[in-house]
């Protein structure tokens, strides 16, 4: 008799059709959140806190727009305004005064990101781009607001006849405002790909593995442990094997009483 594959005391294979465990999973809900360090809390205030001090840098920006860029040459005849040379390009250099300037903000506030949050983030990198888009019109609004009046009539009344005066800042080129943006964007990216934290290496392991549960053990090690059989008990069957006449079996034959010869019987 062979000794069974799946000794009793193990159990059966696992079944990989079969549903998992009831048990928390590892990879659902809070628990991967802790084991990640990942907090949504802490990630929407730093994004918040970017988008603040990006918007809030634009005060700046429109303070330096007002004071590097070209002023546009007025006078008045009493009866109009004009030009005072039509062929200038002062209009025109202020637009890039303001390009230059965004795009120097953004490379700036890429990189003082960068070295806040290293990790970066979704909510960090959201709140740098609309950070810029709001400093580039605040600081529009700021350096208009700060230059001279956009009352050209009652500037030309008050400094009089034929005398030149600054016409009103004025941003022509309304795409430069994403300048800041797409710089800081574009900087934070290289920033975080040449010098951003990097995932740990996955660590592999040689050799072949079982797929489900334990291998079973060779066939002649569990016919090993069987424990013999008790003293009196009847061991296991051997095949009979038919005599001469396939009525009983070999050895168990009894030997048959001899029969005296006719003459010899007893007499009285």
């Amino acid at each position: 008799m062979t000794a069974p594959l799946t000794p009793p005391h193990q159990p059966p294979h696992d079944d990989p059709w079969q549903s998992p465990s009831p048990g928390p999973s590892p990879y659902s809900g809070d628990g991967a959140e802790r084991e990640s360090g990942f907090d949504l809390g802490a990630e929407l205030r730093q994004g918040v806190v970017v988008l603040v001090a990006v918007a809030l840098a634009g005060l700046a920006l429109g303070a330096l727009w007002m004071w590097l860029a070209p002023r546009v040459p007025l006078v008045s005849d009493d009866t109009a305004v004009f030009l005072k040379d039509t062929e200038g390009e002062e209009a025109i250099a202020a637009d890039g005064t303001f390009l230059l300037l965004g795009l120097a903000f953004g490379v700036l506030c890429a990189v003082l990101v960068f070295l806040f949050r290293r990790r970066g983030g979704i909510a960090v990198v959201a709140g740098l781009a609309l950070g810029g888009v709001l400093g580039g019109v605040l600081a529009w609004k700021f350096g208009v607001w700060l230059g001279p009046t956009s009352d050209v009539v009652a500037h030309a009344r008050a400094v009089g006849k034929g005398v030149t005066f600054d016409a009103p800042l004025e941003l022509n080129a309304k795409g430069v405002l994403l300048a800041w943006p797409v710089a800081a964007m574009v900087v934070h990216l290289a920033l975080t790909a040449l010098f951003g934290p990097r995932d740990p290496e996955p660590e592999w392991e040689w050799g072949p593995a079982p797929l489900y549960g334990t291998p079973p053990a060779p066939q002649g090690s569990h016919a090993a442990q069987e424990s013999p059989a008790p003293h009196g008990s009847p061991g296991p069957s051997q095949p009979h094997e038919s005599g001469p006449h396939g009525s009983q079996p070999h050895g168990s034959e009894t030997a048959a009483a001899p029969r005296r010869p006719a003459g010899d019987e007893p007499r009285g």
